[in-house]
């Protein structure tokens, strides 16, 4: 039966200096085959993984997290992939930030258009009917330049029709505007009125950002630019309020996943400086908590193995067992199972725990290293020896868990039908009429087939597929007291629950003893 070690030890005593060793010296053992395993199979889902655990981290406040990635963005060499990933979450964020910098360098975008017959139609045509439809912006903007400077560029509008329009009969007759060759209109404004893209009625039609949907990646090469060749303060005003307004969650989500290993590295040296986690009221179920006790005692990376490894055993213990059990990975998986059966015969109660709690203060990171991989060992083994809904009712017993059988999830039975766990009678009868109906159903189906013959073997192959993959129905599921009884638990996540309660609570008798030292 599996110890999941949930009796606070004995803090006095000091334990079996051999036994200590040993387990510190497998766990240290397990560590390595788990890096390797990481490294030369999972290396960019764990690096996904890490990312999403650090956008967990909620002691940071708005202005540090800016403060953060302004540091990093202006680090040596230039990020200009990180950079440009920025850009792309601003234009489809707040596209708006970016749209008033254009309209301020609109002169820029005489190079955007020349000699591009599709983005001078993408936005200079679709001229108003007076149906309704409203005339877009750049063909807004073309029209009132052309009548408020009339003098200076009527010649240059090309008409469709057999002769050209005045501008009287145009400002009394607005539609006449669908005749204007746009094309050839603006290639003239390109090459004989420069005062149109600087005008304020270009720049105006510019400001909301809309005009960088034409061609996304021209326009963050542009503010890549004028961030690290122009280091344009406007630009920068931008970054700084996008940085404060955007959730940390977000930012670690969109850029974290695009830089490379060495300026991650640097990433959480830069955010050592902002956490300072507070050793009392720690919620240690949630997934980053461990992380920020992590970050704030180390001021050096050299690398990012230690912190994948960490986030793997303790907030991806499922994603790891199932890379463990990989068909490719047979040399790791005996080795991992070998190491764990030797865990297995070291003290199985708390009190082997003790000696590596009280190491704390000294060796923080080395004992969150040392639990994480004991829960994860746990992991393993609950999914490896609970099997059946009488083994998890040991375990909870052996245990000191309370439970009591849910009724919310739904059993697959033998006939392919869904039936409650509930013992109500009402519930019987309902379940009874379903099934009937369902069988009336099946039966109709049926006669609209001249196949039967195959239509029975085909289930049957699946059935027996279905066994031959160990894909087996919700064997129960259970309200436990180590959640306060609120959410059902089925036998496929127990393993997951049951090993992040068992470090959570380890870290949990940690901070509780540092408090009452202190």
């Amino acid at each position: 039966m599996v110890q999941l070690l949930l009796s606070e030890p004995s803090w006095s005593d000091g334990g079996d200096e051999d036994s200590i060793k040993l387990r510190i010296s497998l766990l240290n053992k397990l560590e390595s085959i788990i890096c390797s395993l990481i490294s030369s199979r999972a290396r960019s889902e764990a690096r996904v993984w890490l990312c999403n655990a650090m956008a967990g981290i909620s002691s940071i406040m708005p202005r540090h997290q800016r403060d953060l990635f302004v540091d990093l963005f202006r680090s040596k060499p230039w990020k200009r992939g990180l950079a440009a990933q920025l850009w792309r979450m601003i234009f489809e964020k707040m596209p708006h930030k970016a749209g008033k910098i254009i309209a301020k360098k609109s002169y820029m975008l005489e190079n955007f258009f020349k000699g591009n017959p599709t983005r001078i139609m993408h936005w200079f045509s679709n001229f108003s009917t007076g149906g309704g439809l409203e005339t877009r912006k750049g063909a807004k903007a073309l029209s009132q330049f052309a009548f408020v400077n009339r003098d200076i560029c009527w010649e240059e509008l090309e008409w469709q029709g057999k002769h050209g329009q005045s501008p009287a009969m145009v400002a009394t007759k607005p539609h006449y505007f669908l005749d204007l060759d746009v094309q050839r209109t603006v290639e003239n404004f390109l090459e004989y009125v420069p005062e149109f893209w600087s005008s304020d009625e270009f720049a105006e039609s510019l400001k909301d950002g809309e005009i960088l949907s034409i061609d996304r990646k021209f326009f963050v090469d542009v503010f890549v630019d004028l961030m690290y060749k122009e280091d344009s303060k406007s630009v920068w005003e931008a970054i700084d309020e996008f940085l404060m307004e955007e959730s940390f969650s977000s930012l670690c989500q969109h850029l974290l996943i695009v830089i490379e290993e060495p300026d991650f590295c640097l990433f959480l040296e830069l955010i050592h400086k902002y956490i300072n986690p507070k050793m009392e009221h720690k919620d240690f179920g949630r997934s980053s908590c461990w992380l920020e006790i992590i970050l704030s005692k180390c001021s050096h990376f050299e690398s990012i193995d230690h912190i994948l490894l960490l986030n793997a055993v303790i907030n991806q213990g499922r994603q790891l067992l199932r890379l463990v059990h990989d068909e490719d990975t047979q040399e790791e998986q005996a080795k991992i199972k070998d190491v764990v059966l030797q865990i297995r015969t070291i003290s199985s109660n708390a009190n082997g725990l003790a000696p590596i709690l009280k190491c704390f203060k000294t060796k923080t990171t080395e004992v969150i290293k040392w639990l994480g991989l004991q829960s994860w060992v746990l992991h393993y083994r609950l999914s490896e020896e609970c099997l059946t809904p009488e083994s998890w009712e040991s375990l909870f017993l052996n245990n000191g868990i309370s439970f009591h059988k849910s009724d919310k999830y739904a059993l697959l039975h033998d006939d392919g039908f869904a039936e409650e766990n509930g013992s109500d009678l009402d519930d019987r009868t309902s379940i009874r009429a379903r099934r009937k109906k369902k069988e009336k159903s099946r039966k109709k189906r049926r006669k609209n087939f001249d196949h039967d013959d195959i239509y029975k073997n085909e289930l049957l192959d699946f059935g027996t597929s279905s066994d031959r993959l160990g894909l087996r129905s919700h064997t129960g599921s259970w309200l436990l007291s180590t959640d306060g009884y609120s959410t059902s638990w089925s036998s496929v996540d127990l393993p997951e629950h049951l090993s992040k309660h068992c470090f959570s609570t380890w870290m949990s008798w940690i901070f509780s003893k540092a408090s009452s030292v202190a």
